[in-house]
C-alpha cells in the first residue's frame, strides 16, 4: 500500500491542520516534532506530510506531488490550479476585499480606478476586468498593503480583511467583498481516481470534525 500525501500550507493554517487531522484519526506526532525532517510520516496509517508555503501548495497537489492539500481558498483563486476542492474546513474565515479610503465608499461606479496594489495581482486583474470592466494597472507588493492609498502609490487595494481594524485605524473602508475566504481541503485528480476509497475515507473522516 503506497503512502498517501499531504502538502500543508507554512503559517497560521499548520496548528488547526494539525487539530484537525488527529480529530481524524491520523497520528501527527512526528509531524509536531521538532524535528528537520522535511517528509514525516504517520506510518500506522501510510500517511505522508510536509509543509510548504501556502502559495506551492496548489502546485504541489496539481503535479501529484501530494495528493491531499489543505490551503486558504485566496491562494486558490489567485493560483487558478486543476484541482479537485472537496471541503471548505470552516477556520481562518475572512474576506477577499476591494477596499480604500473613506471618500470613496458608496461612489466606486462614479469614479475611474488607476492602480491597485494588492498581494493577489490575478485575483485583482479578474475583478476589475470581468465584473467593472475596468483596465488598470495592478502593483504587486509583499507588505503592508494598506500603506499604498495612504501614500498615493495605488487609489485602491485588494487584500484579505478579518476584522476590518487595521483598514479603519488608517481611514479605509471595504469597498466591494470579491470573495468568502476560509480554508480548503483539495484533492489532485488522478489521485482521486487511482485512490478514490482510501481519499474518500480520509475526507469523511475529516468532514466529521467540522
Amino acid at each position: 500500500m503506497r503512502y498517501i500525501t499531504f502538502a500543508l500550507s507554512k503559517g497560521r493554517l499548520t496548528d488547526l491542520s494539525i487539530s484537525l487531522l488527529e480529530g481524524a484519526g491520523i497520528d501527527c506526532t512526528e509531524l509536531k516534532s521538532n524535528s528537520r525532517k522535511l517528509i514525516l510520516s504517520d506510518e500506522k496509517n501510510k500517511i505522508r506530510f510536509f509543509l510548504a508555503k501556502p502559495a506551492d501548495v496548489p502546485v504541489y497537489v496539481e503535479y501529484g506531488a501530494a495528493d491531499i492539500g489543505i490551503v486558504g481558498k485566496d491562494t486558490l483563486i489567485e493560483e487558478g490550479r486543476d484541482l479537485y476542492e472537496v471541503l471548505d474546513l470552516g477556520f481562518a474565515k475572512c474576506k477577499m476585499c476591494v477596499a480604500g479610503p473613506k471618500e470613496l465608499e458608496g461612489k466606486m461606479d462614479l469614479v475611474s480606478i488607476n492602480r491597485v496594489a494588492t498581494k493577489y495581482p490575478e485575483v485583482a486583474r479578474t475583478y476589475f476586468r470581468h465584473k467593472r470592466r475596468e483596465s488598470v494597472e495592478i502593483i504587486k507588493l509583499s507588505g503592508s498593503i494598506e500603506l499604498a492609498p495612504l501614500v498615493g502609490l495605488s487609489e485602491v487595494i485588494v487584500d484579505l480583511v478579518e476584522t476590518g481594524r487595521t483598514l479603519k485605524e488608517n481611514g479605509l473602508v471595504v469597498l466591494d467583498t470579491i470573495a468568502d475566504i476560509s480554508a480548503r481541503m483539495v484533492v489532485n485528480r488522478v489521485s482521486m481516481k487511482m485512490e478514490n476509497q482510501r481519499i474518500t475515507r480520509i475526507i469523511e473522516d475529516i468532514r466529521k470534525q467540522l
